[in-house]
């Protein structure tokens, strides 16, 4: 199918993509990799009058070593992620995220900022980012702020951005162990009926200290499984800990039903794929 007319602009900088957004109002909208936005324009469910190309812009492509964590560009290719050897030095969990998004023809064109900003209830990146408790910058009109995960992700393709405002990084810890992602993917599109991805901290006796859970796929946005995760703090981080943690499945009254995965089916494999990443952890 083809989409509805629209003009197409160029972006020169973070600063230019804001204020011509603001300058063509409401029906336009900014474009990078495309991934989200163009099939749903080919089906006619978005009609943007206008799009802003930022595939331009640089500065956001770049992939940096803040210490204690790291600097995603949010044009970052999922490609690029997955590739980087900061990623996979620093914090590895994130980059085999990336390794298993769609298809090459996605990973070499979606970006990290997209898919975020895009807020698909079975994406990987959200579940991953908000397990990591990472920080999401963003800037606007009124200037540059940071969102934490866990105040980002607010419903169905929705989230805490405001009007005009654009993602330009995603901070991550340092992680080089206790992370980790399991996926029970769907065939074709490689989304997530079911991701969970898991962080846990433990002392020196392997006492869980820290445990943060979140799920993607199940329910209309990716969340804590705050069940699970207290079901584990204070206990020993063994198999028998994991087992009984991931018993404290969501209900299925709050999980989605359609033609991949009835409700139940889900809350069950809330609990399977918990227990893969904790182990993995």
């Amino acid at each position: 199918m083809t989409p509805y007319s629209f003009t197409y602009h160029k972006a020169t900088s973070v600063e230019d993509a804001i204020a011509q957004l603001q300058k063509l109002g409401d029906e336009a909208k900014w474009v990078a990799g495309g991934h989200s936005l163009i099939p749903s324009m080919k089906l006619r469910l978005s009609a943007p009058e206008a799009l802003i190309d930022i595939q331009g812009l640089d500065e956001l492509k770049t992939i940096s070593d803040g210490g204690h964590e790291i600097h995603i560009g949010a044009l970052s290719t999922h490609r690029s992620v997955e590739t980087s050897s900061l990623v996979k030095g620093k914090c590895p969990v994130v980059a085999k995220v990336a390794s298993g998004i769609g298809d090459p023809q996605v990973r070499n064109k979606g970006t990290i900022g997209g898919s975020l900003a895009h807020a698909d209830p079975s994406a990987d990146y959200p579940a991953i980012i908000l397990a990591l408790g990472a920080t999401i910058t963003v800037q606007g009109p009124g200037g540059s702020r940071s969102i934490s995960a866990d105040d980002f992700f607010t419903g169905m393709f929705d989230t805490a951005l405001e009007d005009h405002e654009l993602i330009t990084r995603v901070s991550v810890p340092a992680v080089g162990s206790g992370a980790a992602y399991a996926k029970f993917g769907n065939p074709a599109s490689r989304y997530a009926i079911v991701g969970v991805a898991a962080y846990v901290e433990k002392d020196v006796h392997g006492t869980c200290t820290l445990a943060r859970i979140a799920i993607t796929g199940a329910a209309d946005t990716v969340f804590r499984a705050s069940a699970m995760e207290e079901a584990l703090v204070g206990k020993p981080f063994n198999e028998a800990s994991i087992s009984a943690a991931a018993g404290h499945a969501p209900d299925e009254s709050d999980m989605l039903s359609d033609l991949s995965a009835s409700a139940s089916y889900r809350a069950h494999l809330c609990s399977v794929m918990a227990k893969r990443a904790l182990m993995d952890c």
